[in-house]
């Protein structure tokens, strides 16, 4: 038997009685272990649509905005642009806008004014099918 596994010397300076206390030093000093940033691979599972919350959906903010026509101009004519110019839509006069929720039309219908404000009354709703296929 040896004398130093029985009776360990504390002045031991042997290089494997340095490298354990090294290691039962840095094990007791070792910071606990921090959780992942970011979603873990759980959060990325396929869920079946019907058990979404519909409290959780209700209160996700979307961008509505009322689209009353495009077109497209040269730069250079954009820099000629001032106070009265007129500028050309694709829509003719009496044509439905268009309602997008998120860039994506969802209805069209026609301006009116609900007490001094614009508003819009909704003429056609595009089926939610419909919305589906374009994303």
């Amino acid at each position: 038997m040896n004398d130093t596994t029985e009776n360990p010397n504390p002045e031991d300076t042997s290089d494997e009685a340095l490298d354990a206390e090294a290691k039962a030093s840095s094990e007791e000093t070792k910071a606990p272990e921090k959780p992942p940033l970011g979603p873990s691979p759980d959060d990325f599972e396929m869920s079946n649509p019907g058990n979404i919350d519909p409290e959780v959906l209700q209160n996700i903010s979307v961008s509505l905005a009322i689209e009353v026509g495009r077109t497209q101009i040269k730069i250079k004519d954009l820099m000629r642009l001032t106070q009265g110019s007129v500028v050309e839509l694709d829509r003719i006069a009496g044509e439905p806008l268009d309602l997008l929720v998120n860039d994506t039309v969802v209805a069209q219908g026609e301006v009116v004014l609900v007490n001094d404000r614009y508003g819009i009354r909704l003429t056609r709703v595009v089926p939610s099918s419909d919305r589906l296929k374009s994303l």
